[in-house]
């Protein structure tokens, strides 16, 4: 009994705190204690920035759990942000929050907890990314073999954009499009996507030429400073890029999301210039061996071609045998054709001189008139001859008509009717019209016949001519006139030859204006010698006197 009344004196002089003085006293207790701390925990309840713009997460652990803040001020100064289920050590201040009666950890930097943390986080990425078709083979695309224009997204300080300068002049001059970008810190990837974007959005023809290929490159480093060229939407914006993408990130030990997303990836910025384009000179080597290729095949092939046609060439029979047999036949027919064209010039001339007088145009006007004047005498005498017969027969008839039989009468009626239709048809009127409408056909036959008749006579004129002339300058007559002579014996014969000839023997000579005797001497005959040369003014036959 006087033991609980010794405690209830106690507790009556126990100082009296409020609520709110405890929670101040706890806060700066903790504070005092563990003003600058760093934590040591995985990430857990992370959703993104709050509307605020504060981040609330959890930092845990095997056996306990400590709430953690980053104000909106510090967030946006972080260089690694916070990422869900990611080991990390967070640096900042332990203080209180007196409204929910908690402590919790008021962070100022984070940074992974070794690199086996962000393999973790990185390796979960690329299984997620690779599940939704990212990585697929079939949506990787050929780069072109000799790309005009290279886009390069890069540092433009640093030595790669340097390193990918210097390798395409040496293997390939061509024209590059540097985009500089931030290659490291929370800005890059972000960066990189614009960078992306911006090479796509551009058209061709416009100013600005659109690339044919990009390339994507930074130097090595650790993981932290490569962890840029991991984000999702860098990835994401380099498998959806229409252009090509060659990816040179770092060395060649080093491997991020971006190298699986692109088109190609390269060990180095050295090794992705290289692959962009082939090495000129080999290129020209190639060429130039595809054209020394092509002539020597071009050289065999019209050898073959010519050995070919010799043979062809050789089976066939010469051209000349081929038109011999034409030649000699054409020949043949030449050779003949003026003899041919003389008789047949003189067989129409006697066919001729046979038509021509019963051609005549006046010999057959006067026979058309005889043969008019023929006919209408042969008229008048048909029309006289035929009224005398109608009046005998009428005369003969009359008496015995009346005793003949009403059949007979009918009988006699006819033939006299028959007798009146061929005296009409006899009449000298008809008869005159007949020979006039003959006149008038014969008339123009006439006028044509006479100058068809003219033309013939010219014609055949003017052959006769043709053939007189040609008869003349073959004639020997033509030759004599040159001054020449020829030399008959006494029948008449012409001597040729001078062997034929004796002494003694008398002989003709005929000159174009006449005809002398002579007697051949008792001197041999002299040898014809054929001169060396011969001019315009020598003859090439000689006298044999």
């Amino acid at each position: 009994m006087a033991h609980q009344t010794h405690m209830s004196d106690l507790l009556s002089n126990v100082a009296e705190f409020s609520v709110t003085e405890i929670s101040q006293a706890l806060k700066r207790t903790v504070e005092d204690q563990f003003g600058y701390v760093r934590v040591r925990g995985e990430i857990s309840g992370f959703r993104g920035q709050h509307a605020s713009g504060h981040a609330y997460f959890t930092l845990k652990d095997e056996s306990a759990s400590i709430d953690a803040v980053v104000w909106k001020g510090t967030f946006s100064r972080l260089s690694f942000k916070p990422q869900e289920g990611l080991e990390v050590i967070a640096t900042g201040r332990l203080t209180t929050f007196a409204r929910a009666s908690k402590y919790q950890l008021v962070i100022d930097n984070i940074e992974p907890a070794g690199a086996g943390a962000l393999m973790a986080l990185l390796e979960e990425r690329r299984k997620r990314l690779a599940a939704e078709g990212l990585f697929a083979r079939e949506r990787k695309r050929a780069l072109p073999y000799l790309p005009r224009i290279i886009g390069v997204i890069t540092s433009p300080t640093g030595a790669v954009i340097r390193d990918i300068l210097h390798r395409l002049d040496d293997r390939f001059p061509s024209h590059v499009l540097v985009w500089p970008v931030r290659v490291q810190g929370e800005t890059s990837a972000l960066e990189v996507v614009n960078a992306l974007e911006g090479f796509n959005a551009l058209e061709a023809g416009s100013a600005i030429p659109r690339p044919e290929l990009l390339i994507v490159a930074r130097g090595g480093g650790s993981i932290e400073d490569l962890w840029g060229f991991n984000d999702e939407a860098l990835v994401r914006a380099v498998a959806n890029s229409a252009i090509p993408v060659i990816s040179a990130v770092g060395h060649e030990t080093d491997t991020t999301l971006v190298d699986y997303a692109a088109d190609m990836r390269a060990p180095t910025p050295t090794a992705a210039a290289e692959a962009a384009v082939p090495v000129r000179g080999e290129l020209i080597g190639y060429v130039e061996d595809l054209a020394q290729r092509q002539r020597h095949a071009a050289r065999r092939t019209a050898t073959g071609l010519a050995d070919r046609l010799r043979a062809a060439r050789a089976g066939l029979p010469r051209p000349y045998d081929l038109v011999a047999t034409h030649r000699q036949r054409l020949d043949h027919a030449a050779s003949n054709l003026f003899s041919c064209l003389r008789h047949s010039v003189q067989e129409r001339h006697v066919r001729f001189s046979r038509i021509a007088p019963r051609l005549d145009p006046r010999l057959l006007r006067q026979r058309n008139e005889d043969r008019a004047q023929r006919l209408e005498a042969l008229s008048q005498r048909a029309e006289a001859a035929l009224r005398t017969r109608v009046e005998q027969s009428r005369l003969t008839f009359s008496p015995v008509s009346r005793e003949l039989i009403p059949a007979n009468r009918r009988l006699l009626e006819r033939k006299a009717n028959v007798l009146a239709g061929a005296t009409a048809r006899l009449a000298p009127q008809v008869l005159r019209a007949d020979l006039r409408q003959a006149v008038n056909r014969l008339t123009p036959l006439a006028q044509r016949l006479q100058p068809a008749a003219e033309r013939i006579v010219d014609e055949q004129h003017r052959r006769l001519a043709s053939m007189e002339q040609l008869l003349n300058s073959l004639s020997y007559r033509s030759v004599v006139a040159r001054g020449f002579a020829v030399v008959r014996d006494a029948d008449g014969e012409v001597i040729s030859a001078a062997a034929s000839l004796a002494p003694g023997q008398g002989v003709n000579l005929d000159f174009a204006d006449g005809t002398v005797g002579a007697t051949i001497s008792g001197a041999p005959p002299t040898q014809r010698r054929r001169p060396k040369a011969s001019s315009d003014d020598d003859d090439p036959q000689e006298s044999l006197f």
